[in-house]
Formats: C-alpha cells, structure tokens, sequence
C-alpha cells in the first residue's frame, strides 16, 4: 500500500484524503477475531494463495468473524483463486462453500489479468442483504457522470457472468 502511495499517487490519492478511509497492517485474522461487531461496511480481503501463511483467511472461523464485523448493509470481497487450474479450481470450491455457509447471499465474478496465472482470475462477493446484480442502481452510478477507464455497469453485470465449467464447479461447492 506505502509503496502504491509513492508510486502511484493517482491511484492511492483517497487513501490520505479520505477520512472515511483506515487502512491497517496486522494479521488479518486476528484483526477479525478482534474486531467489534456491525462496525464495518466494506472488507476487501486481497491476501496471498490459501495455502500456507494465507490459509487462516480462507477459513470458516474468517468468514464467520467477518460477517460478525460486518454492519447488515456491508460487504465482503475475497479473492477465489482461478478457474482454470486444478489446484486453484479446487481452492476456489473449497472458499466458495464456506461463504455460502456464512452470508445469504454469496456471488462470485470474474477478472482478467494477463500477470496471474491463466490470467483468468475469481473473485467472492458475500452480503447479508446486498446481490450485486440485482441491487445494482445502473441508472444512478451513470447519473453521477464519472469517467473510468475500466468499470462501467455492464462490465459490472457482465463479471458476475460465469462461464459453463465456472458455473459448474462453483455448484458442486
């Protein structure tokens, strides 16, 4: 993140000018474990593979602390691994299943970037009372008359379109 601040000040611009912003660098786990409950809004979990030292925030006692740390109308978003690979199509049943054991509603969308492996990367999308598609308010995001060079509702929309061996794998989660 220190390092986006430097480098990137276009990017991270917010972070330093946005109240509403607090960014924190512990353990993810026990940050959850600790946290207090219906305090937060949104959790952006982007940790490393679910093997090894990120496996504790693929778990269910995670999930389950988040959604505790959650505020009803808050989010979740966690990375699911690829697709495409065994290992990783594994991994992302295996993260899938227990979001649906802890949020009612649990989504996943896809990403592309050439610099993961197989480029083709998921994404995990769970909410107590939020589905993204269908409490999507196109018409008052496009009111707002921001530009952005790569988010667009449709693109929005399209994400969360799976293809087949996706859709069938997260089924059997």
């Amino acid at each position: 993140m220190r390092l986006c601040q430097k480098f990137l000040p276009q990017t991270a611009y917010k972070l330093d000018h946005d109240s509403r912003i607090k960014m924190y660098f512990e353990d993810g786990v026990a940050f959850a474990q600790n946290a207090l409950e219906n305090t937060y809004d949104l959790i952006l979990v982007d940790s490393t593979d679910p093997i090894g030292p990120g496996e504790g925030l693929f778990s269910t006692a995670f999930y389950q602390n988040c959604a505790r740390i959650l505020t009803d109308d808050g989010i979740l978003i966690n990375q699911h691994e690829s697709p495409y690979y065994k290992s990783d199509a594994y991994e992302m049943r295996r993260a899938h299943h227990k979001l649906k054991k802890t949020f009612p509603i649990t989504k996943v969308y896809q990403f592309h970037l050439p610099t993961y492996p197989s480029g083709h990367w998921l994404f995990g999308f769970a909410s107590k009372k939020f589905d993204p598609i269908k409490d999507l308010k196109a018409e008052s995001w496009e009111k707002l008359g921001l530009y952005t060079k790569y988010y667009n509702t449709n693109l929005h929309k399209g994400a969360f379109m799976l293809p087949t061996y996706v859709k069938e794998g997260l089924e059997n989660a």
